[in-house]
């Protein structure tokens, strides 16, 4: 019987708007290479990822299609334009799966930090209970506030995680997830909340604080610097 097929579908459709300058940030040259092209390294060398699907504006399709040929990521299946908002993205995305895939790994292209290890932990514990996703405690005290920023509520810091991506589901899960966002215009921030809006639980599996999803001049300051410990070629 062969393995169930395992395909990453990596976002990289944003427009970088909070970074400024005229190129997304998934584009951007870091250390010599656009930075997606870290991304898209981890999940080509991991012996789980059988495939991947980019999602990318539809203005750089083209640009985008020489990035996989120059840099020979051979496990990419197709390419696919993007819509306006993340939501939008992933649901393009998903409608480009092949019959193939049974799970969906769900990575955003702007965290190139991502560890192998994360990656294989996320989807172990999805094929045990067919959702997961990579998160982190949070550090920081949360507050909960009204519209005139007085403090409304102090949620207890102890249950509080920080979500990142990878997050893993089946691909019937997500995909009827989506299918149903779309039918009642439900909107959330990230896969995993509109899987909970289904009443299917989504389990957590701990990640790493370096798993930073490259949003502004600092974070890209912070990425040269973690580049330069280790060896990405």
């Amino acid at each position: 019987m062969p393995l169930a097929k395992i395909t990453a579908l990596i976002l990289a459709a944003g427009r970088g708007k909070r970074m400024g300058g005229r190129v997304s940030k998934q584009f951007l040259e870091v250390e010599g290479r656009p930075l997606l092209t870290y991304t898209l390294a981890h999940f080509e060398a991991h012996p789980l990822i059988d495939s991947l699907i980019i999602v990318v504006p539809a203005a750089n399709l083209d640009y985008c299609r020489e990035i996989v040929k120059k840099y020979s990521f051979k496990k990419v299946e197709k390419l696919v334009a993007g819509g306006k908002e993340r939501q939008d993205s992933v649901y393009q995305g998903l409608k480009a799966l092949t019959a193939e895939t049974e799970w969906v790994v769900i990575h955003d292209g702007v965290r190139p930090l991502i560890s192998p290890f994360v990656i294989t932990q996320v989807i172990k514990r999805a094929k045990e209970t067919e959702a997961a996703v990579v998160g982190v405690p949070v550090k920081d005290t949360i507050k909960m506030v009204n519209s005139d920023l007085s403090i409304a509520q102090t949620p207890p810091r102890e249950k509080l995680w920080q979500a990142q991506t990878p997050q893993v589901f089946t691909k019937e899960l997500i995909v009827k997830a989506y299918q149903k966002a779309k039918e009642l215009g439900w909107q959330g921030t990230d896969d995993a909340s509109l899987v909970e809006k289904l009443g299917v639980p989504v389990f957590m599996v701990p990640g790493e604080y370096h798993n930073l999803k490259i949003t502004t001049s600092g974070d890209l300051v912070f990425l040269r610097e973690k580049l330069k410990e280790k060896d990405f070629e």
